[in-house]
């Protein structure tokens, strides 16, 4: 029952051979058993255990409030819930308790669903990792997995917890580890950059970011306002357009939400994708793009073309100054919105009396981590008098230039765009900590930044398996509002390429009913989850879907004969549609992106040199030296 989709858990509550309490009971054992995963911040036990008796009753009266009435659903924990603390994993926020439900959360609770607990993040959602919060980072579940430990782990560490396991992705990593390792069936995230996106390839979910304004923002604590956007993860496509019905629509609380109410939509069981155009944007072959996502984004565009869609190379020229103009607007708004962080409001609050301005900066010194007070410091220099047109107000330009640019493609008759999501599979925490903050989001949302700066919806969906026995997504990015459309193609994708289940021996266990649930859990509501180092857990049988088409029997293999072929890297649009991308650029010089290119130093840090050996701008190499008006 924990691996059944929303629907199937939704008819079997309401034929009764499931009550919402067994259902929440199971939940919780398995958040119990799996807690070395340090997916959850806070378990809300008591709470959800009253909310689905109450579920439970509704049923009995044969009055169910909808289909996610009785359903356990996890939230990350930048939005507010009433009477929970919300910390966004900092120690600014411990022991804050919002007066208020986030708009999203009382939506979810209006229909029924559950609060099984917050999940973990970076702190303020302001990482790629999920490794930089206050409570510690979160571990990826299919690093104890079958599928991993026979591909990629030394038999002689096999049983140890404490080596090999490999991160999340961020920002929303314990959301996706939760719906990952079935302690939940459906979790909230945010997306402003890919955090959303990002942990679900590297932990196998689906991962949707909605259009900008769709869902209210309202009870999210804001990180960049003019991209933020509730995220969604569940384990199928199917699930993630529940969420979507349930979630979307006008909310006189946030005045960037649509105007209009949102007509939920059921997705069809037979689709056909013969009269689509899918749209291979060429700059998403970025540096550090993995020759097995190579390979596998090369098979996907053969699966549309073999199926009669037509696939097409398209060029999004300016989204190569994305990601340096992401951080630009990013840090900006990250130093504005943590200004309301003083210690006089709520909140951390420092034990320095000597003066209001003296408590005010120690209070933001103790609360914040490295992290964040390096990205407040870098906004602030945007935002500086003299450097505010030279840095802040062209980044905005070229946003323009960005979204105008995915404007074209779609008005060129592209109905969908298909991308990856990650560079590469996920990294082993060991060596992902090596390099800085900076340095790994700059890496790590190079492929989905730009549809937050465009404002476009775009999900991710769990493709394969890498050859470490990990998983791989790619991206789906469609036209603004057109939500249906994407879910479609996601759905007749995702049925295609049937990713294998993951196999855990816990989930198995419980699923099984062999464990019961313990009255006493180990986290109850309130208390901090922490990583744990106790023995690994034993893996059962093979539980994993068959019929794969793309991962199954050679685990894909990601056909590697062929992604190592030539040493030249070539995009893919299947039988070699694309041209080898090009060393230089070829857009025609313009002062708007004079400046903004120099910023690279100030935001990226180590990764600016990376870029000066691949690419080139106004046909010089991207180097330290301030370029010249032309």
């Amino acid at each position: 029952m924990l691996r059944a989709s929303l629907r199937q858990v939704s008819a079997a509550l309401k034929e009764g051979r499931v009550t919402p309490t067994e259902l929440c009971q199971r939940c919780l054992a398995l958040i119990k058993s799996t807690k070395f995963l340090n997916a959850y911040i806070t378990v809300t036990e008591e709470t959800a255990l009253k909310q689905a008796e109450e579920s439970e009753e509704r049923y009995r009266r044969g009055q169910p409030l909808g289909i996610l009435d009785g359903i356990p659903i996890a939230v990350k924990d930048n939005f507010n819930t009433a009477g929970i603390e919300t910390t966004c994993a900092s120690k600014m926020l411990k022991g804050y308790i919002s007066p208020y439900n986030a708009t999203v959360v009382q939506k979810l609770l209006d229909q029924g669903a559950v609060l099984l607990g917050k999940t973990n993040l970076d702190e303020f959602a302001m990482g790629s990792g999920s490794t930089d919060g206050v409570f510690g980072p979160v571990r990826n579940p299919w690093s104890y997995s079958k599928q991993y430990k026979e591909k990629s782990v030394p038999k002689s560490h096999s049983e140890d917890k404490e080596s090999d396991w490999v991160i999340t992705g961020g920002s929303s990593g314990g959301s996706a580890a939760a719906v990952s390792s079935f302690t939940c069936f459906a979790a909230l995230g945010s997306d402003t950059g890919g955090s959303t996106r990002n942990p679900a390839a590297h932990c196998g979910v689906v991962g949707l970011k909605p259009t900008y304004g769709l869902i209210s923002r309202h009870g999210l604590i804001p990180l960049v306002n003019s991209m933020d956007v509730p995220g969604i993860l569940t384990r199928c496509v199917d699930d993630a357009a529940v969420l979507l019905g349930s979630l979307a629509g006008h909310d006189p609380k946030d005045s960037t939400t649509i105007q209009d109410d949102f007509n939920p939509f059921e997705l069809p069981d037979l689709i056909d994708v013969s009269k689509l155009s899918i749209g291979i944007p060429k700059e998403y072959d970025a540096p550090g793009l993995s020759s097995e996502i190579l390979a596998l984004w090369s098979k996907a565009a053969d699966l549309f073309k073999n199926a009669g869609a037509k696939v097409v190379e398209v060029s999004l020229p300016h989204t190569r100054y994305s990601i340096v103009c992401y951080h630009v607007l990013c840090t900006a708004e990250v130093a504005s919105n943590m200004a309301r962080f003083d210690g006089l409001e709520y909140g951390h609050r420092s034990d320095v009396k000597d003066s209001t301005e003296s408590m005010y900066a120690a209070t933001r010194r103790e609360g914040f981590n490295d992290v964040v007070r390096g990205r407040i410091l870098s906004g602030n220099y945007f935002l500086l008098k003299q450097n505010y047109e030279k840095y802040f107000v062209k980044a905005q330009k070229v946003r323009r230039l960005i979204a105008n640019d995915f404007v074209k493609v779609f008005r060129s008759g592209v109905d969908i765009l298909l991308t990856p999501t990650t560079l590469s599979d996920a990294a082993p925490y060991t060596e992902f900590i090596q390099e800085d903050n900076r340095t790994r989001s700059a890496q790590d949302d190079i492929l989905t930044q730009a549809a937050n700066m465009a404002g476009l919806p775009a999900i991710n969906v769990p493709t394969a398996l890498s050859e470490r026995g990990l998983p791989v997504g790619l991206q789906f990015i469609g036209r603004s509002f057109q939500e249906k459309q994407l879910l479609t193609v996601a759905k007749w994708f995702e049925k295609q390429v049937q990713f294998p289940v993951i196999q855990l021996e816990e989930v198995k266990r419980h699923d099984n009913g062999v464990c019961q649930y313990e009255k006493s859990l180990t986290v109850k509501q309130g208390e901090k989850a922490e990583s744990q180092s106790s023995a690994s857990p034993t893996f059962g049988s093979d539980v994993c879907s068959q019929g794969n088409r793309i991962s199954s029997t050679e685990n894909l293999n990601l056909v590697k004969q062929d992604a190592m072929a030539t040493p030249s890297r070539t995009c893919c649009a299947g039988s070699g549609l694309l041209a080898r991308v090009k060393s230089t650029c070829e857009l025609k010089e313009n002062s708007v992106y004079l400046d903004v290119r120099n910023s690279l130093k100030i935001c990226l840090g180590p990764l600016f040199t990376k870029f000066s050996s691949r690419d080139t701008l106004h046909g010089q190499p991207w180097t330290s030296e301030p370029l010249k008006g032309p």
